[in-house]
């Protein structure tokens, strides 16, 4: 079986075909016109909109996923503006130390909100995964991407961006709410 994953990034089609490999899903990524307008004031929202957008380009079934860091001193901020809260990765990751300057309690968690849509546009499943821990004071580790060198991931001391893929893969916010997802279409 196949399903759109409402993204215009390969690496994630991958990265989310790597953890459901051995299911018979293979996910693919939808027409080059894919461009949601993502207006919504959540996480849960705007994963609604994407699903959508894409069923509506493909009249398949879609998964779409709406993530982001979330940190409790800066009241929820980036959230829904994660990729947005800077123009580069690096100067976000930049953005979000010098917003947390003096500040002790560095509690954070990142967020994923997925949505599932049938081929005629029905609202299938939808869940949240999150994966608890806290923002280190500087960048360490060289895998994953985005905030993953900040974040330090609750039990594991050690940022997301220092354990290996395979281990990622297991605990992130989008391994959680992926889990979720393949256990309602696989049972």
């Amino acid at each position: 079986m196949q399903i759109v994953l409402a993204t215009s990034n390969p690496n994630k089609v991958e990265e989310i075909n790597a953890i459901t490999q051995k299911s018979g899903i293979e996910f693919i990524l939808p027409p080059k016109c894919f461009n949601p307008l993502e207006n919504g004031k959540t996480f849960e929202e705007n994963s609604f909109i994407k699903a959508k957008e894409a069923n509506r380009l493909t009249g398949m079934m879609t998964l779409a996923d709406d993530s982001g860091l979330c940190v409790d001193a800066l009241n929820g901020e980036p959230g829904i503006y994660s990729a947005r809260y800077a123009e580069t990765p690096a100067k976000r990751i930049e953005k979000l130390l010098k917003n947390l300057e003096n500040v002790e309690d560095r509690s954070a968690r990142f967020k994923c909100a997925m949505t599932l849509i049938s081929p005629e546009g029905e609202l299938l499943f939808s869940t949240v995964g999150v994966c608890e821990g806290e923002i280190a004071y500087d960048v360490k580790g060289q895998n994953g991407f985005g905030y993953d060198p900040v974040f330090v991931v609750a039990g594991k001391n050690m940022t997301m961006a220092e354990l290996s893929e395979e281990d990622k893969n297991k605990i992130s916010h989008r391994a959680v709410a992926l889990e979720k997802v393949m256990n309602f279409l696989c049972k």
